[in-house]
């Protein structure tokens, strides 16, 4: 005979997902004309999207943007598909004719850079108010 759902010494196991931070994406103006993109969470392949929206839209505005900074100050994690959406950001501000500036980069993602040899593709500063100031 099966216990009931409510027998009290049944014990069931469900498969869990594990827990997946996600990505917030928050854009705003900076003093100078530049615009800021802080990035808080995992930039990997399954968070990616809302980022490259936000810094796509930015880039867009053209030169009269001023420089585009991105703080990554809060993200834990990057995979190569964040680090390929910032390498394509700078080619396509570039292009725009904006500066990318990425600012306080944690170690972990700054690990990620120095492997791939990207580190020396980007204008890195220490902190956001570094970035502004170019």
């Amino acid at each position: 005979m099966m216990p009931s759902d409510n027998d009290p010494g049944r014990t069931t196991l469900a498969a869990v997902p594990p827990h997946r931070p996600g990505l917030v994406v928050e854009t705003r103006s900076a003093p100078g004309g530049a615009k800021l993109c802080v990035l808080v969470g995992d930039l990997d392949i399954e968070t990616l999207a809302p980022a490259a929206e936000a810094l796509g839209t930015l880039v867009a505005q053209g030169p009269g943007a001023g420089a585009v900074v991105i703080d990554l100050g809060g993200v834990g994690f990057c995979d190569s598909s964040g680090l390929n959406l910032l390498l394509r950001t700078r080619i396509a501000a570039e292009r725009g004719g904006l500066e990318l500036r990425l600012a306080a980069v944690p170690p972990s993602v700054m690990r990620v850079f120095d492997l791939t040899g990207a580190r020396a593709v980007f204008s890195i500063h220490d902190s956001v108010a570094g970035a502004l100031a170019g």
